[in-house]
């Protein structure tokens, strides 16, 4: 099973059927804007930050939700399940045995390429479906269990950063589900919409996630050969030790997005030592701040 998936018709058309309007939840938030010079390469976060994420991130959704998603996802491919199948259960175990591999090899945050899961977990219990229907499967039960719309001026942003010519990338946790979603909900290919694509970085491609230091250190590397200095480059994210202190120790300046309570991650307690240097409750606040 290859590692990346096209956005066809048919994955398009699922994530739209699924899709519904969802409205943020305000934070309390102040922002805290200042312009930040010669900025020349702008990195996002997906979910939480470009996307409301209705379970706040991706794989954060409740047991329960979970295993009422798996049966209504596997129902829609007309493939009947029973209790005793306890695929909720299983899954969570085939996850947790292939992090437990990675780190063995040394990979300090892991990440499982979700059609391998399901296609395992599904053989487990007798079943053997094709690659098409396993993505069926996938993305319909990812749309149920974490239901997402564009964040608001998601797409405005966008398009006025690329009209100012800033080189843009992604650093996100994602599956082959995650890069559709901008052509399916932002009328736009990541291209479209001004994403290098040797700029993005997907976890699900990479078998590595955020916080990981090792996702920023690539990038910056990727930046710094074409003469793009690590101070002139501002991360997006919406999650204090995931995106901001990753970003900042790879030396990239940084911007928190606090614009939905559901995926605003402070992280106070984890003591992380690092402050944004933005703080933004809307996107489009973004824009004069690296004008």
């Amino acid at each position: 099973m290859s590692s990346s998936s096209s956005s066809s018709s048919d994955t398009l058309r699922l994530i739209r059927e699924h899709a519904h309007p969802l409205t943020v939840e305000p934070t309390g938030e102040a922002s805290r804007l200042t312009e930040l010079p010669k900025i020349e390469a702008i990195l996002f976060d997906v979910y939480g930050t470009l996307f409301i994420s209705g379970s706040g991130d991706i794989g954060l959704t409740a047991e329960g939700d979970r295993d009422r998603a798996m049966t209504e996802a596997l129902q829609g491919e007309g493939i009947v399940t029973t209790p005793a199948m306890r695929l909720g259960e299983g899954m969570k175990a085939m996850i947790r045995e292939s992090h437990a591999r990675s780190k063995d090899r040394g990979v300090a945050f892991p990440e499982v390429e979700i059609r391998r899961i399901w296609a395992a977990l599904l053989e487990n219990s007798g079943l053997r479906l094709s690659e098409d229907v396993i993505e069926r499967v996938a993305i319909r039960y990812e749309s149920l269990a974490n239901p997402v719309w564009p964040m608001p001026g998601a797409r405005q942003t966008l398009l006025a950063l690329k009209e100012a010519g800033k080189v843009m990338g992604i650093i996100s946790n994602a599956q082959f589900y995650t890069p559709p979603l901008f052509e399916a909900l932002l009328e736009g290919s990541p291209g479209d919409l001004g994403f290098r694509e040797d700029l993005c970085l997907w976890s699900y491609e990479e078998s590595e996630a955020k916080p990981s230091p090792g996702l920023f250190t690539k990038m910056r590397k990727v930046l710094a050969a074409e003469g793009v200095a690590p101070e002139r480059v501002l991360y997006v994210g919406n999650d204090m030790r995931n995106d901001i202190a990753p970003a900042a120790s790879a030396g990239l300046r940084t911007a928190l997005f606090a614009g939905d309570a559901r995926s605003l991650r402070r992280r106070e307690e984890d003591e992380l030592g690092v402050e944004p240097d933005l703080v933004l409750t809307e996107l489009e606040q973004l824009i004069p701040c690296v004008r």
